[in-house]
């Protein structure tokens, strides 16, 4: 039997603490510590200030620094640092949780700690806790239907360039772009030569200085990192 303590995986949702599962608000009632990944040029992180008033008083806060870079030795040394950390801290037989904005498995640096945990730890046992989506939280906001029949629906990431962009969103019928921040004008510009599309950007979901945009057009060039763009098949009938 494992000495070490259990972690999960928490998706805390997109930005309001009611749209937390009830599973996740048990649970963090409950856990030793709470791994909270930030930015290595700070200690603030948008999913601790989401959850922190379901944590109870004695429950111990580490906070994980991530480097901002595309440095791949950078973010594999940061990885590997702190699923140390976390490691240390379950080999005491501590119960944590690894808070992430939206969903654990999603474009989340959970998936990273899993990677990890699952190759060097093999002994700590892991539970993932689904979390709403950022996008799913849009679509609601605009009472905007998703996907339905035989249509798909892509998810992509706006990190990836114009060109490459523009080949992937010209198969799919409606399409959901997380990281919008980024290339931002250029996703902007290829968004603008496609046909019988609405496109809809969001930011902030649920935080303070939320804005959600029905013209593409008036969105400023420089974004806070928490957009999005939903691109629906417009309705023609």
């Amino acid at each position: 039997m494992s000495n070490y303590g259990k972690i999960y995986g928490i998706g805390v949702g997109p930005g309001d603490s009611d749209l937390l599962t009830m599973r996740a608000v048990k649970l963090l009632g409950k856990v030793d510590v709470v791994f909270a990944a930030s930015s290595t040029k700070n200690d603030f992180s948008h999913s601790l200030s989401i959850a922190s008033e379901y944590l109870h008083e004695g429950c111990e806060i580490v906070r994980l620094g991530y480097p901002m870079t595309r440095d791949k030795a950078k973010l594999k040394e940061a990885w590997e640092e702190n699923a140390k950390i976390a490691a240390k801290y379950l080999s005491e037989g501590k119960n944590a949780a690894f808070l992430t904005l939206g969903d654990p498995l999603i474009y989340s640096t959970f998936g990273y700690m899993l990677r990890i945990l699952r190759k060097h730890y093999p002994d700590i046992e892991v539970e993932v806790v689904p979390g709403i989506t950022s996008y799913q939280a849009a679509a609601a906001k605009s009472c905007q239907v998703l996907v339905e029949s035989g249509q798909n629906l892509l998810l992509t990431s706006g990190v990836a360039d114009a060109d490459e962009f523009a080949h992937t969103i010209s198969k799919a019928h409606n399409a959901v772009i997380l990281k919008a921040y980024r290339n931002f004008t250029q996703l902007r510009d290829v968004v603008k030569e496609l046909d019988n599309v609405d496109v809809k950007f969001y930011t902030r979901l649920g935080l303070e200085g939320e804005a959600i945009y029905n013209d593409i057009d008036t969105v400023p060039d420089k974004t806070h990192y928490l957009s999005l763009m939903l691109l629906t098949a417009s309705d023609k009938d």
